[in-house]
């Protein structure tokens, strides 16, 4: 009896971590928008991007060359 007990007390802990990191790796909609001399110029088809993706995407930095300015933008 005990075991049956420990072993629901496991299955339910497991079930509770895995659904509480669920937040974690939200998703967003991000798209390259480029700016020449800071005004709009065009931008790239948005994509969804989740967890370990998009934190790389939201922390790197902006792409500049001259007047030219490349960056992401997610919502």
């Amino acid at each position: 009896m005990k075991r049956k007990l420990l072993f629901a007390g496991a299955l339910i802990l497991i079930a509770w971590a895995f659904n509480s990191c669920e937040s974690l790796s939200g998703c967003k909609t991000c798209k390259q928008v480029t700016y020449i001399d800071g005004s709009y110029d065009h931008e790239g088809d948005p994509a969804e991007y989740c967890g370990a993706t998009l934190l790389g995407i939201e922390t790197m930095e902006d792409f500049v060359s001259g007047n030219l300015r490349t960056t992401w933008e997610c919502n």
